[in-house]
C-alpha cells in the first residue's frame, strides 16, 4: 500500500511541476515569438522597395486580368499583418492602386472602364527568415477587408497578439 501511495504522490508532484514550468516559460515563449514579428516587421519596411519592385514585376506577369496590361501601381504607407491559419505563414498586406491598358486583340480595346484606377491588395509572404511575393493580389478589397473575407484562412497579427501567433 505503501508502495502505490508513494507512485501516486511522485506522479502528482512531477504533473504539478510540469504545469508550473510551463507556466513559468510561457512569458519567455512569449517575448521571442514577439521579437520575431517585430524582426520580420523591421525587415519587411527595409526591403520594402525591392519586394514593390519584385511583386509588380510578377503582378504584370500574370496574366490578371486577362486583356490588359499593367501601367501603374501606386502603394500605400500602411501594412497590414496577418497569418495563414493552416501553413502559419506571416503575411503582409498593403493597399494599392493599379492602372491598366488595353492589350491590342486582347478584347479589352473597347471597355471605357479599363482606364479607371482599380483599388486592389498586395500580399507579401514570410518564410524561411526572408520576406518574398508571388504577385498576388486581391481586387476591390482592402487588407483589412481582405482578412475579413478570408478569415477562414487568415487571421489578423496584431501587436499586443503577437506572441501567441508566430
Amino acid at each position: 500500500m505503501g508502495t502505490i501511495l508513494y507512485v501516486i504522490t511522485t506522479l502528482a508532484v512531477a504533473a504539478v511541476a510540469g504545469v508550473a514550468t510551463a507556466l513559468a516559460l510561457r512569458p519567455i515563449r512569449a517575448a521571442r515569438q514577439a521579437e520575431r514579428l517585430a524582426r520580420a516587421q523591421r525587415d519587411f519596411h527595409r526591403q520594402r522597395e525591392q519586394l514593390e519592385a519584385k511583386f509588380i514585376e510578377r503582378a504584370s506577369q500574370s496574366g490578371k486580368p486577362r486583356g490588359l496590361r499593367w501601367t501603374d501601381v501606386a502603394f500605400d504607407d500602411d501594412v497590414v499583418y496577418a497569418r495563414d491559419r493552416r501553413t502559419r505563414c506571416l503575411k503582409a498586406l498593403v493597399a494599392i492602386e493599379v492602372s491598366f491598358e488595353a492589350i491590342e486583340g486582347g478584347g479589352m480595346e473597347e471597355v471605357e472602364a479599363v482606364s479607371n484606377v482599380r483599388a486592389a491588395t498586395a500580399e507579401f509572404l514570410y518564410g524561411d527568415g526572408r520576406w518574398k511575393t508571388d504577385g498576388r493580389v486581391y481586387f476591390n478589397l482592402a487588407p483589412s477587408a481582405t482578412v475579413k473575407y478570408l478569415s477562414s484562412d487568415l487571421e489578423l497579427v496584431a501587436e499586443e497578439h503577437a506572441a501567441a501567433r508566430i
